[in-house]
């Protein structure tokens, strides 16, 4: 091996043939596996900062780099964001100026000159869940999938072409909202999450197809649900049920991602650097249908695999011997191999378990012997029959890299150990050899592994201690390569499972390197040598949807399901496969044997009555506001759809009619134009029978103001009205009234509430009226006297001229009035708050000694003059012409004989 090393201070390399580093000088670029490096701010500029480094996934010699250059001859503080585009590996930019920050970037799958940004806009509100086309289903290749915001907070899931994406241009696959971050466009689905007052509803869509709700067995109830993968031509799903913590239940799908059917319970999860759960689920590169899993059981977490993607799950046999030689007597099910499955998060460490595609059957793992998983005294594992048998290879934890497409091995002692050796293996960990690569020991940060047509070359980056500098150093591991591998080099191995050769169907036949042949593979080396299919029998077969595995050994309809409603959407003179309770395996190979027997049969779809209507809102809720558009979707879980005539009456006096279901498949809208609780019924009706539904739909108004109307003056312990009145008038559903009087709060659904009050003095009532996601308020004082006498006084019509409708004026015309009859009478007043109680102005005078009289003004009439009592003013300055006394009235409260006066509205200002 040649070695070499260089100090720097280095962020995550690029995964490349360039090294990037960047210290206290700048950032430097090397193009030879770190031989050399060059100063790229002489590229770039002396005050360019690097933020991002980007390789188009489709040219690696396409890089794009994410750039602040400071403009520091202007404002120290001031900067400037470009994005910067190399060709040529670096050697050379172009730079772009954006008038935005870049949080992040996306390439093209296929087009290596587009590439989607995202930021923060203050205009465009869309979240950072964004998705660039998928080749051969999405039919435009610039066409961006992306969660958006509406005004009122919801998001939407939405389609749009990257240079066209306005208001105009924008698609709405899905009819509703979403939940937010819950988009994933994965493969050929597409998931969404609905928001829901209770139950989560998970939708897929399959080719971009319409969306379907995900169906999950009937008593999932699922908390929590994530997408583990989707490359398999189906949907691994990972739900944490409603009775679970920290243990999620592993679920699979049929092809178009809609029936799932359970696979693992209570697989163990962990918790990450960042806070995320991760699962303990394990994918093994190179076998179909192998997976690795950490389940929990009576307390004790146990691993198991499976071949056949989760049909059968069976423990690990330990190791018959330990590393010195002994035996260990470790007999199932009580004593078993356990593996940690953590992936690390670090991109350049390898984690705790690792496999390669282009080496099949070699499995390295961290892991202990015992009754269940621990994390002490745990050694390092390896397997190179895909799991049937074990060896022990090291006592430690150790990082292990994959060299020359398997060929080798690299393994390298945990980044918390510093270390000057790194141990080989060329026979799949039977005998290692070490070697040392630094003469001081080094905490091993990551390593670099990048396999080229003439370079085998690998980069350690690292650090001596925890104060000092990142180091590099560069190992060339072609010299241990005597010669490029011949045919009788190689060796057949066939995949099997505990000696039963037939694994997904088909039996396999692999190619590996002799071991100790110290040859290289070269590229146009490959694994798969054969592969057969086998005959069908039951172990390629699960369990259906519904369907249950009995103990002996046949799947049988769930308690929940009834097999029957499988042909709910069929329509007379169709055709639908009624399940036989199996499903085969996705990508299982096997052919011919029992595989009719298991296999769906396809039948007539028999004439049924409908049954099972359902009537649901769009966005799940029971509520809109006034004059939105309301969808309703319809929904016949039996019956034929084709043939079934659908009446909605929306409650308002209008329906709609529709010949069949397939009218109605995007929704039925309609605006209602007045508040109010509709009673919503639809009728599903054929020639064998009809059903209906109803739902109560609740049509509010916004609030925009409440006014409390109440008595200004009351006599003591008297029973009086006091009453909240919404504003506009459409708002006459009121969802809830909360009167507060003397600090005691009543809540109600009525507009007014009857109160005595038992005490003498002034009292606050307060009351909040909720309607349709508005709160308003309204606050008055009324005084509580033993006995009281009110007046009446009067003001010219064309008052209103004066009058600019606002409260503060109201307002000033009270200190006006009480001004002018506090000079007059000597009394002292009191204005209070104005009240709809009476189109009149109440001058009440108290029964007590000295007078106490209180100035109240009616909101009907809202610029009121004041009238002068005439049996205090006889002869007063302030009046520009005689006045008439007027008739006694009756006060509508009082009873008491008032006189009645009537003045000219230019006078007392």
């Amino acid at each position: 091996m040649q070695l070499s090393q260089k100090k720097g201070k280095s962020n995550q390399p690029c995964k490349c043939c360039n090294i990037l580093l960047e210290s206290r000088l700048g950032s430097y670029q090397s193009t030879d596996y770190g031989s050399t490096y060059q100063r790229m701010n002489d590229k770039v500029g002396s005050k360019t900062v690097l933020s991002y480094l980007y390789v188009c996934p489709t040219n690696k010699r396409k890089v794009r780099s994410c750039w602040s250059v400071s403009s520091g001859l202007i404002d120290r503080y001031k900067f400037e964001s470009s994005v910067l585009v190399s060709s040529d590996e670096g050697a050379s930019y172009q730079k772009y100026r954006l008038t935005f920050y870049v949080l992040s970037l996306l390439f093209h799958p296929t087009e290596e000159d587009w590439a989607l940004a995202y930021s923060h806009d203050q205009k465009v509100s869309v979240s950072s869940c964004l998705h660039s086309s998928v080749s051969g289903l999405d039919k435009e290749p610039d066409l961006v999938h992306m969660e958006a915001h509406t005004p009122d907070g919801n998001v939407q899931y939405v389609t749009c072409r990257a240079q066209m994406c306005t208001d105009v241009n924008r698609n709405y696959p899905f009819p509703g909202y979403i939940d937010i971050s819950s988009l994933v466009v994965q493969d050929d689905y597409i998931f969404i999450q609905v928001p829901t007052s209770g139950r989560a509803s998970y939708y897929v869509s399959y080719k971009r197809d319409s969306f379907i709700q995900i169906k999950l067995p009937k008593y999932s109830l699922p908390k929590d649900l994530h997408i583990v993968s989707t490359d398999e031509k189906q949907v691994f799903a990972a739900v944490q049920e409603w009775n679970q913590n920290d243990t999620y239940n592993l679920y699979l799908s049929d092809t178009r991602g809609i029936y799932f059917t359970l696979a693992m319970e209570n697989v163990k999860t962990t918790r990450g650097i960042g806070g995320n759960q991760m699962l303990d689920l394990y994918e093994v590169a190179g076998i179909k249908g192998m997976l690795i899993a950490n389940k929990r059981r009576d307390n004790q977490v146990k691993t198991y695999m499976t071949y056949n993607k989760g049909r059968e799950w069976r423990l690990l046999q330990a190791p018959p011997t330990d590393l010195d030689g002994n035996d260990i007597h470790c007999i199932l099910p009580f004593c078993s191999l356990h593996l940690q499955l953590q992936m690390s998060e670090n991109p350049y460490l390898s984690g705790t378990i690792s496999t390669k595609a282009t080496a099949p059957g070699i499995i390295v793992a961290t892991g202990n012997i015992g009754a269940e998983l621990s994390y002490n005294n745990v050694g390092m594992f390896i397997s190179s029959d895909a799991g049937n048998s074990w060896r022990q290879i090291f006592e430690e934890e150790h990082n292990v890299w994959f060299l020359d497409k398997g060929g080798a091995i690299v393994a390298v002692k945990q980044p918390s150990v510093p270390t000057r050796h790194l141990w080989v293996s060329f026979d799949e960990g039977r005998q290692w050899t070490q070697h040392t690569f630094s003469l001081v020991p080094l905490f091993v940060d990551g390593v670099l592994v990048e396999a080229g047509a003439e370079n085998q070359i690998m980069t350690f980056f690292g650090h001596f201690s925890h104060r000092s500098e990142w180091q590099l150093i560069k190992i060339d591991y072609k010299s241990i390569f005597s010669r490029k591998c011949t045919e009788e080099d190689y060796q057949t191995w066939h995949l099997h499972n505990q000696g039963e050769p037939c694994v997904m169907g088909q039996k396999q036949i692999y190619m590996k390197r002799r071991p100790g042949n110290y040859c290289m593979l070269g590229e146009d080396y490959s694994s798969i040598l054969s592969a057969e299919s086998c005959i069908c029998r039951a172990h390629d077969f699960e369990c259906d949807y519904g369907y249950e595995r009995r103990s002996d050994g046949n799947c049988r309809p769930s308690f929940w399901f009834n097999p029957s409603t499988v042909s709910r959407s069929c329509s007379q003179g169709q055709n639908y496969l009624n399940s036989t309770g199996y499903r085969k395996v996705v990508l299982n190979n096997c052919t011919k044997g029992v595989k009719e027997m298991y296999t769906a049969r396809k039948q007539q779809c028999p004439n049924r009555p409908p049954k099972g209507l359902m009537l649901t809102i769009k966005d799940g809720k029971l509520t809109a506001n006034l004059g939105s558009n309301v969808t309703f979707f319809v929904h016949l879980d039996e019956g034929d759809s084709l043939h079934t005539n659908i009446q909605l009456d929306f409650g308002d006096g209008t329906a709609v009619s529709y010949s069949n279901l397939s009218w109605t498949e995007e929704g039925i809208k309609h605006i209602y134009k007045s508040a109010g609780i509709f009673r919503v019924t639809a009728l599903a009706e054929n020639t064998l029978g009809y059903d209906s539904t109803t739902l109560f739909l609740h049509v509010t108004c916004p609030v925009e103001h409440v006014r409390l109307i109440a008595p200004f003056v009351v006599i003591k312990n008297k029973e009086v009205n006091i009453t909240a009145v919404a504003l506009p008038s459409h708002s006459r559903t009121l969802e809830r009234c909360t009167f507060i009087v003397s600090l005691q709060p009543v809540i109600t659904l009525d507009a007014s509430i009857s109160h005595t009050f038992p005490n003498d003095g002034m009292h606050t009532v307060t009351v909040q009226v909720a309607a349709a996601n508005s709160l308003r308020q309204d606050t008055k004082t009324i005084a509580v006297r033993g006995f009281f006498k009110s007046l009446l006084l009067s003001f010219s019509p064309n008052l209103d001229e004066f009058n600019p409708d606002i409260p503060e004026w109201r307002q000033d015309v009270g200190r006006v009035i009480k001004r002018a009859l506090l000079q007059v009478s000597g009394f002292h007043f009191l204005c209070l708050p104005f009240s709809p109680v009476h189109p009149s102005v109440c001058l009440q005078l108290l029964s007590f000694l000295p007078f106490y009289p209180l100035l109240s003004f009616s909101p009907h009439y809202f610029s009121l003059l004041p009238m002068l009592l005439y049996p205090f003013l006889p002869n007063t300055r302030w009046c520009r012409k005689r006045t008439t006394l007027g008739q006694p009235v009756i006060h509508h409260q009082t009873g008491v004989k008032t006189p009645f006066f009537h003045f000219s509205p230019r006078m007392a200002l």
